[in-house]
């Protein structure tokens, strides 16, 4: 299948979903209806071309997939009269666009985050179990129960194909957020396994940011995470080398960042900036903006950066910024500085299953010139990552710090 195909099967996915909710009810039945859609339309559209009509004829096999669903239960006369009296209710479908209600009820609080993020994926992306399995390195297998059982939870919760009440809709919109902002975070530097990038879940949240963002374009934390990803995508060519291997952003070829994305995300910005609340995108997105505009490392705009990096820990306290602020700390002050920052995390829990504050640790131990225990910390945090890329990295960091080997 074709990128063309891709694209056009994950915009029409939530558009078809939305439209059987509406007409049947039972999100989790229709879910799986549009799924074998999609699957329908991947074997046949390559090889007999898109129909005229490729929404209605995803509705098609869709609504057939629940007609061989209900015929196939031993109570179905109970339920496609349960069905009909609940259509006769309902308003007449429309053919709208029901993205942004599809996103809020994946983002439903009762789900966990990586539910919230595999429903996602699969009710409003378009993505098959398989893709995000593959996505995610797990077996199939534990996708299709973590999806199963996240569709359980928002029927057993009672949720309705609505858009949220009003009191409830700031809440569920940064749910929301959250959950693109960690599908992007997962392709931006994944997890584990082979590769330091996964491209197309990076293109992915970029794509569902910026449908949300045309769907709310009012809210300023929409437009500061699509910013944000766009800022930070922009230098994706050069963050390895040919051979894979991680290259640090101070030794990055610049010349080879998305000039084109690194404009728009500041227009964006620029555009949102001052309209209404700052939130944490968007100060994030302001510091990805002065690592993007500094024609070399040297001419980075640290101070600049370290004073975002304040406002960040009022707007939004944690470990992360608190590790993140100890280099803005450090390339101001000193590494003595951006170290004793660091301290401040050792009795965090919460840190317990990372390996970024070695590796941070390791990184200002070697700027502070105690090469030692640079070595430890880098040789600590590369036990610590399943990520194959990161460990060779700190790896090789620590072995460049290696004595004098006697003869």
């Amino acid at each position: 299948m074709t990128v063309s195909f891709e694209s056009l099967l994950r915009e029409l996915a939530p558009q078809v979903l939305g439209i059987l909710v509406r007409r049947h009810g039972q999100f989790d039945i229709c879910e799986d209806a549009v799924q074998e859609a999609l699957l329908a339309a991947a074997a046949q559209w390559p090889r007999d071309g898109v129909p005229d009509r490729p929404r209605a004829w995803l509705l098609t096999v869709a609504d057939r997939s629940l007609v061989d669903h209900w015929r196939a239960d031993s109570a179905r006369r109970h339920r496609e009269a349960a069905v009909a009296l609940e259509t006769a209710r309902r308003p007449p479908a429309e053919p709208g666009d029901d993205t942004l209600i599809l996103m809020f009820l994946c983002g439903h609080p009762a789900l966990s985050p990586p539910a919230q993020v595999a429903l996602t994926l699969r009710a409003v992306g378009g993505l098959t179990t398989t893709q995000i399995a593959a996505a995610f390195l797990v077996p199939e297998a534990t996708m299709s129960q973590r999806i199963r059982r996240a569709k359980q939870r928002i029927r057993d919760a009672g949720a309705r194909f609505e858009l949220p009440a009003a009191h409830e809709r700031e809440h569920r919109l940064d749910v929301v957020l959250h959950v693109l902002y960690l599908i992007f975070t997962e392709g931006h530097t994944a997890s584990s396994g082979p590769r330091l990038l996964r491209d197309d879940l990076t293109a992915e949240a970029i794509r569902l940011t910026r449908t949300l963002h045309r769907l709310v374009p009012g809210e300023c934390e929409v437009a500061g995470l699509l910013a944000l990803m766009l800022l930070t995508d922009a230098r994706r060519a050069s963050r390895t080398d040919e051979s894979g291997s991680i290259v640090p952003l101070a030794d990055q070829d610049r010349g080879r960042w998305d000039a084109a994305a690194i404009a728009e995300g500041r227009r964006l910005l620029t555009r949102t900036l001052g309209t209404g609340p700052v939130g944490p995108y968007q100060v994030q997105a302001a510091i990805a903006a002065l690592h993007d505009e500094a024609p070399t490392a040297d001419q980075t705009d640290w101070p600049q950066i370290l004073a975002l990096y304040d406002v960040l820990a009022r707007v939004t306290p944690g470990p992360i910024v608190t590790l993140s602020r100890a280099v803005a700390v450090a390339a101001v002050h000193g590494p003595a500085a951006g170290l004793a920052e660091l301290g401040t995390l050792d009795a965090d829990d919460r840190m317990a299953h990372t390996h970024r504050l070695e590796a941070v640790r390791a990184h200002l131990l070697e700027e502070a010139g105690d090469a030692d225990a640079a070595r430890e910390s880098y040789l600590r945090a590369a036990r610590a990552t399943t990520s194959l890329p990161e460990q060779r990295y700190l790896t090789r960091r620590a072995a460049r710090l290696r004595g004098p080997q006697p003869e």
